[in-house]
């Protein structure tokens, strides 16, 4: 008996076996066995070396439930597994996962829906489990397609579709959550893996029922597009600097595949995912990512259907909304550039009137209005450089022949382009907002052709000029009674910073000013627009220092009016505007005296001569095509009485304080040509100011240093000494007298003045060496001509004295 009771014990199964077989009951709707369960967590963590053996063994009578369909235990042995699992955390972990997961792969390949369920949700709970030790040659690659395919299922039973849809998101996020923070595991963000997991979590999102998901109802969490945006944020959340465009790829290819971006919904749906998400960790520099993608994406689609394109840009538009400043990335340039690239294809793209026009226009706008929102994410000094990048997109013209090649309707989207970007900039300093690079070529644009262009251009001055919000009031040409309080004008004191640019750059405005106003094609909207610059100008950069200049403008206006060959329309309009810019000026400044004069004549106007008042030149029924000059007074000549006389105003600026004398000298003499005289990119009219008024001589020198060489003098000490002493005064009182008067003229005289005695010192250099060129001999050895006949030697040339030495 001995002998065979020493037989029974070696037949007898090991501890662990015994353990794991008594965990399971005898009706397995009573689950597993709590006291025994115990012990064999217990004999787990004390001989961790078994672990593995125990997984071993379950696994074994998993397959053996499973081929035997005894569901009830299959549903024991995962919850001992789940246990298990959950309390241990020894070296030898690895060894016991592998059986783990080949346990939760076979209930994946079953059939039954609730197998399936409940591999996913042993799987979701291994996924949470932090292992102390990594993992070399575990492999997921058929988790991600099993949960996947279950992520489509296309069950007829609503109930069961739903669950095993569920299951599979939410298993594709414990793959994801289990791979990501473990380098040493398989690299989840390949395309191999982001391609079945991405259109996965987006084909769920999409679904009828989406848009009325509710995220607030505990039954609708439930829901697969609930979950699927759910782990679509986190997965965002989880990728790396560069790992969000393995993310983005295949959310594009999807969104083109499926042909979503008509209509666009869902599209902005899923980046106003990506772009919410990517901030969530503190990462938005990523939001740069997504904008560079997306604008990639959208030269793929260069000759795509215009909807397509315009779509993009909605989405992108959205996008820049959310980032707030790190949309825009490193290479600023590189973005606005990207955008006006686009906009002049589809500018170029001469399709016929109809739908496909229509759509083309609608994505011109998309992309003026993102490149307003990008814009308003940059600091103002980089606005003006977009602002001048986009300048630099009109052709590079210096005479106005050149301007006919451009095509007008893309002129008419680069500065609608410009005035969005525009309207983003808030001024402080004029001189910041108006950089010479900036301002010559925009007021060189004013002088288009077209009259829209042109009211698009004032527009443009409008919003960089208006600090005070008064532009909107200043729109309509009018003469009350009280300007400041009638019109709710807002008036601050002018900066010295602005009197002094306005010093320096107030005549390109007004020569502009005056060129616009000559333009035959001006319509109603450009005299207003152009009289809402003349306004701002004075209420933001009117200090005292250039209100003569303001007024010699107005005079300038109305002198040009009446010399000119314009329509009587345009010349009541002129007319009309200098005396409603006066009357606004004049309140402004506080000049009683001007704003009675300007009361009187405006009244005498009233009383014979309406036409050249508001009232009359910019009433709505006279705007209408059926009003011709027949219908305006027949009398071209308008009556000195009538006008704005330069000698009253000379003699109220200076009962006011004000020097005058620069009232009476012009300030530009230039003919008006067809198309509009361009400035050079020196900014600088030659004849600015009224330089026949301007007379700057040169002492010449009297005698050549070489004929005075040919005198020998006997050089002595008394020489010397009667050299120096000869006229010595009288020399020292016409050095004196030339430095005072140069000294006056840079202290006293306008910067046009001194800016014209320099050209006028130029061209006479430029004439006396033309000269001389003219007058050269040809280069040939016997000095004749072609014709054989003999030229003036050099020697007996007659140069100019300045030339001789």
């Amino acid at each position: 008996m001995p002998g065979c009771c020493g037989c029974w014990e070696v037949l007898r199964p090991p501890r662990y076996k015994r353990l794991v077989d008594s965990i399971f009951p005898a009706n397995p709707q009573d689950g597993l066995v709590k006291n025994n369960m115990d012990k064999l967590t217990f004999y787990a963590m004390t001989t961790s070396e078994k672990l593995d053996r125990i997984g071993m063994y379950l696994e074994q009578r998993l397959s053996r439930d499973i081929s035997r369909h005894r569901i009830g235990f299959v549903f024991v042995a995962m919850d001992a597994l789940d246990q298990l699992l959950v309390a241990c955390h020894a070296h030898s972990l690895n060894l016991f996962v592998e059986s783990f997961l080949k346990m939760v792969q076979k209930l994946l390949e079953c059939e039954e829906a609730e197998l399936q369920i409940l591999a996913t949700q042993s799987f979701i709970k291994f996924a949470n489990i932090e292992e102390d030790t990594p993992s070399y040659h575990r492999r997921y690659d058929f988790f991600v397609s099993k949960f996947s395919v279950m992520s489509h299922n296309a069950d007829r039973n609503e109930n069961v579709r739903t669950k095993i849809r569920g299951a599979g998101l939410l298993g594709l996020q414990g793959v994801v959550r289990k791979t990501v923070s473990d380098d040493l595991q398989v690299n989840i963000w390949d395309p191999v893996h982001m391609d079945k997991i991405v259109p996965s979590l987006l084909f769920n999102m999409h679904t009828p029922e989406f848009m009325s998901v509710n995220t607030e109802s505990p039954r609708d969490e439930e829901h697969p597009a609930y979950i699927a945006e759910m782990v679509f944020r986190d997965l965002v959340c989880r990728a790396s600097y560069g790992n969000v465009k393995s993310v983005l790829q295949p959310v594009l290819c999807h969104i083109d595949n499926h042909r979503l971006w008509v209509p666009n919904e869902f599209a902005v749906k899923c980046f106003k995912i990506i772009m919410y998400s990517v901030q969530i960790q503190r990462k938005q520099q990523y939001g740069y990512l997504v904008i560079q993608m997306l604008m990639s994406h959208l030269d793929t689609h260069t000759n795509s259907d215009p909807s397509i394109k315009a779509s993009i840009i909605e989405v992108l538009y959205e996008s820049v909304l959310i980032s707030a400043g790190g949309s825009i990335g490193p290479s600023v340039l590189d973005v606005f550039n990207t955008l006006l690239r686009h906009l002049k294809t589809s500018v170029d793209n001469k399709s016929p009137e109809g739908e496909k026009r229509n759509m083309e226009k609608k994505f011109e706008e998309a992309i003026i209005n993102t490149i307003g929102e990008f814009a308003n994410n940059l600091p103002d000094y980089q606005k003006i450089e977009i602002m001048m990048f986009i300048m630099g997109k009109f052709p590079q013209f210096s005479h106005s022949e050149e301007m006919g090649f451009m095509d007008n309707y893309l002129q008419t989207m680069l500065l609608k382009t410009l005035l969005k970007v525009a309207t983003k900039y808030k001024t402080v300093i004029m001189n910041n907002a108006f950089p010479p690079e900036f301002l010559h070529p925009l007021l060189r644009i004013s002088l288009l052709d077209d009259p829209g262009l042109r009211v698009v251009v004032q527009e443009i001055l409008h919003t960089l000029l208006d600090r005070h919000d008064n532009a909107s009031k200043l729109k309509t040409v009018s003469i009350p009674k009280d300007v400041v309080s009638e019109l709710d004008l807002t008036v601050d004191k002018v900066p010295r910073q602005d009197s002094l640019f306005m010093k320096k750059n107030g005549i390109q405005f007004y020569w502009h000013i005056l060129e616009n106003l000559q333009m035959e094609s001006n319509k109603a909207d450009n005299f207003e627009a152009i009289f809402c610059t003349m306004c701002l100008i004075t209420i933001e950069m009117g200090g005292d220092d250039i209100l003569v200049e303001l007024i010699r403008l107005a005079l300038d206006i109305q002198s040009m009016t009446i010399e000119s060959t314009l329509p009587k329309t345009h010349k009541c309009c002129n007319h009309a505007i200098v005396a409603a810019y006066l009357n606004v000026l004049a309140q402004i400044t506080n000049m009683s005296p001007l704003v009675q004069y300007l009361s009187d004549l405006f009244e005498l106007r009233r009383k014979e001569a309406c036409h050249l008042l508001p009232e009359f030149a910019f009433n709505r029924s006279n705007r209408d095509s059926s009003v011709k000059d027949e219908d305006y007074p027949k009398e071209d000549k308008v009556e000195e009485k009538w006008l704005f006389d330069q000698t009253a105003l000379q003699d109220i600026l200076t009962e006011c304080g004000h020097d005058a004398s620069r009232l009476s000298a012009p300030l530009a003499q230039r003919p008006h040509s067809s198309m509009g005289i361009m400035i050079h990119d020196s900014g600088m009219v030659n004849s600015m100011s009224d330089i026949g008024s301007i007379n700057i001589e040169l002492d010449s020198i009297e005698s050549s240093p070489l004929l005075a060489r040919k005198k020998v003098e006997e050089i002595t000490v008394e020489s010397l000494k009667k050299m120096l002493a000869e006229d010595q005064s009288v020399k020292r009182e016409e050095e004196a007298k030339k430095r005072q008067e140069i000294f006056e003229t840079f202290q006293n005289a306008p910067f046009e003045e001194i800016v014209a005695r320099a050209e006028a010192k130029s061209n006479c250099f430029h004439d006396k060496l033309y000269e001389i060129l003219e007058m050269s001999p040809p280069s040939s050895p016997d000095h004749t001509t072609k014709e054989g006949q003999n030229t003036v030697p050099v020697f007996e040339m007659q140069f100019p004295s300045l030339y001789v030495y």
